[in-house]
């Protein structure tokens, strides 16, 4: 008697709870770029650190010039990075560049537009009040606060202010590693002659991608054949380095599926799930290392890691938002979907004609020319059999 179907939430589940958080590193602010922090960064200074002028310009006291034109003679230079700031006299103004510290005594700065840029002296032709283009000590972040929070997406910006307050490292989730394995003796380097009943793998690059666009490491590593001891033989030294294998092919139920033959009885279990495409599944651990071993068709193998294997590997590096963004539209045409199945079919989204979705293809696993040129994926419960044009579906964004 043939097993149950698994469910796909409970395959889903299943792999998330197999893939665990990644270690937290310290890594150079350069290497940290959409990666996740794992704690808070306070502030341990001012920002800006010191009163600075906004203006290149002139530094004065707002009295001195509230009557204008008046010309006040110009007693220092204020480059920035100038720390022996001299006391500005009243009745005087400094020459100040921007982003330099305003002196002692000063309270505004005159942008060098409403002077005649005099070295020895200044005219001033308009009036400033105290405070005039001065950016204040602590005006953006105040020592003490929690300038970004664990969980948060590293993007350019947040960097930027982690390097404006000094930060040289930041805390992050290590990105995970994956080491992509696709099998079969069929299988060819693409750049080579094809031989007779071979044909060009696509897996493994298609899998390596899809891995690094979620955020981890990649190692791929191609072509091996449909034996179990060379299956063994090649992955040995490699499992110490990497948080997951996953692998495409040998996963059903023919005579030459080399994954299930290397993996059975050692801790990796095989099933079918609910789903259209990407049935058989495996799922397990082997010496201790999460295995995601996926169908070999080419679609199968990229929706069984849309749907499994990404959002188990954005959760591991502590990403909240693990899923793709969804959103419902309109079926352009009529669909069926296999009764008890969650069918995934390949779409286009077409927003601008008041969101609708149009099949792309048909559902076979082998199609991988329609899921190129797709940009969703059209889920179909799988309690739905049949749907018509016009009818609400979801849509996963690709």
């Amino acid at each position: 008697m043939s097993k149950p179907l698994t469910r796909v939430a409970d395959h889903k589940a299943d792999l998330a709870g197999l893939v665990g958080l990644t270690p937290v590193v310290d890594l150079p602010l350069a290497d940290c770029t959409g990666l996740v922090l794992a704690r808070d960064l306070v502030a341990p200074i001012a920002l800006p650190p010191f009163d600075n002028s906004a203006m290149d310009g002139y530094a004065v006291r707002a009295a001195d010039v509230a009557v204008t034109p008046v010309v006040l003679p110009v007693a220092e230079d204020v480059p920035a990075g100038r720390g022996d700031l001299v006391p500005l006299v009243p009745g005087t103004a400094h020459r100040i560049m921007t982003g330099a510290p305003v002196p002692p005594g000063a309270d505004a700065v005159v942008q060098v537009e409403w002077t005649d840029g005099g070295t020895a002296t200044v005219r001033i032709d308009r009036s400033v009040v105290a405070g005039a283009n001065v950016r204040s000590a602590g005006d953006d972040v105040a020592p003490g606060t929690t300038v970004l929070t664990a969980g948060t997406v590293l993007t350019a910006p947040r960097l930027g202010l982690a390097a404006a307050l000094g930060s040289a490292t930041l805390p992050v989730r290590r990105p995970a590693r994956v080491l992509v394995l696709s099998t079969g003796s069929e299988l060819v380097e693409p750049g080579r002659e094809l031989t007779p009943g071979t044909i060009y793998e696509s897996n493994g690059v298609m899998l390596a991608a899809a891995v690094r666009e979620a955020g981890a490491h990649a190692e791929l590593l191609r072509f091996v054949p449909d034996d179990a001891d060379a299956f063994h033989a090649a992955i040995a030294d490699r499992l110490g380095s990497v948080d997951l294998l996953l692998t495409s092919g040998g996963v059903s139920a023919g005579a030459y599926e080399v994954v299930k033959d290397a993996f059975t009885g050692r801790g990796v279990e095989f099933r079918r799930v609910a789903m259209q495409p990407g049935g058989p599944q495996g799922i397990g651990r082997y010496q201790g290392v999460p295995v995601a071993a996926l169908p070999g068709n080419p679609v199968s193998a990229h929706v069984s890691f849309e749907v499994f294997v990404r959002p188990a590997l954005r959760a591991a590096m502590g990403f909240a938002d693990v899923e793709r963004p969804t959103t419902t539209a309109a079926l352009s045409a009529a669909l069926t979907s296999p009764e008890g199945r969650t069918q995934f079919r390949r779409g286009a989204y077409e927003p601008e004609s008041g969101r609708v979705v149009t099949p792309v293809g048909g559902p076979g696993s082998h199609l991988l020319s329609a899921l190129a040129i797709s940009d969703c994926l059209i889920e179909i419960p799988a309690d739905v059999t049949e749907l018509p044009a016009g009818a609400e579906v979801v849509l996963r964004f690709l």
